[in-house]
C-alpha cells in the first residue's frame, strides 16, 4: 500500500455518513487516481485490502501439524494434540497461542508498517487473517484484550498497534474488546535486541489489571492480542495478569510468530 491507501482509508472515515450513492461515487473517482496496490511491495492490485501474486506466496502460514500449546510448527504430522518438548518443559502462563504466519518476508514487512510507519490501515486486512489462524478460540471466548502500551510509550507512538489488531478482530468477530482493562505500569525498554532472559526481567510486573476491572476477566475466556511472538516474555507477563485476575482461559492470538523452523 502506497500514500494512496493511507489517504483512502482517511476518506472511507469521513465519507460514513454521506449517502450510499455520493459515497461509491466518491470512492469511484479516488481509485480512479490513486488505485489499490499490494500491501506488501505497492504494486497495483485488483482490490483494496490485497497482495499481489507474488507477496502473497512469500508468506509463510502457520498451518497444522503445530503444538497445540505453543502453536510452533512441527515438521511432520505426529498425530492429533501433540505438545512439542518445549511446552512440555517450560509451560507458559497462557493456555494456547496461535498466529498466522512467521515472522519473515512479507508478513515482517506488515508487522514493521503497522508498527513502526503508522500503517494502521493494514490493521483490518491483518485481523481478518488473524480470526482465521485463531483455531476456534476467538469464536468461544468471552472477550478480546490487547496487550497495553505505556502511556508514556502511547504519547510518543500515538497508537497501540496491537490495540489497532483487537479493535478489529473484535468488530469482524462481533465480540466485546476490553481496551482498558490491563493496563502496562511499568515502563519497560523496547525488547528488541534483549536477550531472553532480559526480555523476562524488563516485563516482570509491567502489567496489571485497572483498578476495579478485575470483573471483566473472572471466571471468563480471554483473547490476549499482540503483534508478534518472539521469546514470550511480554504475553506471558500479560496472561499473567489475567490468571492473578481469575481469567478461567487465556488464549494468546498474534499476527507473526518468531521461529528457527518447523521442529
Amino acid at each position: 500500500m502506497g500514500a494512496g491507501d493511507d489517504l483512502f482509508s482517511e476518506l472511507l472515515s469521513k465519507s460514513a455518513a454521506m449517502p450510499a450513492a455520493g459515497r461509491d461515487m466518491l470512492h469511484s473517482f479516488f481509485r480512479l487516481i490513486y488505485p489499490p496496490t499490494c500491501a506488501g511491495c505497492n504494486r497495483m492490485t485488483g482490490g483494496d485490502g490485497a497482495l499481489c501474486p507474488g507477496c502473497w506466496r512469500d508468506v509463510a502460514f502457520i498451518d497444522r501439524p503445530f503444538c497445540e500449546v505453543l502453536g510452533t510448527p512441527f515438521a511432520r504430522d505426529h498425530g492429533e494434540g501433540v505438545i512439542s518438548a518445549r511446552a512440555i518443559a517450560d509451560p507458559p502462563p497462557f493456555d494456547r497461542l496461535r498466529a498466522v504466519a512467521c515472522h519473515e518476508g512479507t508478513a515482517r514487512k506488515l508487522v514493521h508498517r503497522l508498527k513502526y510507519q503508522d500503517r494502521t490501515d493494514l490493521a483490518g486486512l491483518m485481523a481478518l487473517w488473524m480470526l482465521r489462524a485463531s483455531d476456534g478460540t476467538v469464536d468461544a471466548c468471552d472477550c478480546i484484550v490487547p496487550v497495553p502500551l505505556h502511556r508514556r510509550r502511547f504519547l510518543r507512538r500515538r497508537f497501540n498497534q496491537s490495540a489497532e489488531l483487537a479493535r478489529h478482530l473484535a468488530r469482524a468477530a462481533g465480540k466485546p474488546l476490553l481496551a482498558g482493562t490491563l493496563l502496562r505500569v511499568k515502563p519497560t525498554e523496547r525488547q528488541v535486541g534483549l536477550s531472553a532472559p532480559a526480555r523476562q526481567d524488563n516485563v516482570r510486573g509491567a502489567f496489571s489489571l485497572a483498578p476495579g476491572r478485575e470483573a471483566d476477566v473472572h471466571g471468563k475466556r480471554v483473547v490476549l492480542v499482540d503483534d508478534v511472538y518472539t521469546t514470550g516474555a511480554t504475553v506471558g507477563a500479560a496472561s499473567r495478569a489475567l490468571r492473578k485476575a481469575g481469567a478461567a482461559d487465556v488464549t494468546v492470538l498474534t499476527f507473526a510468530m518468531a521461529v528457527s523452523g518447523p521442529i
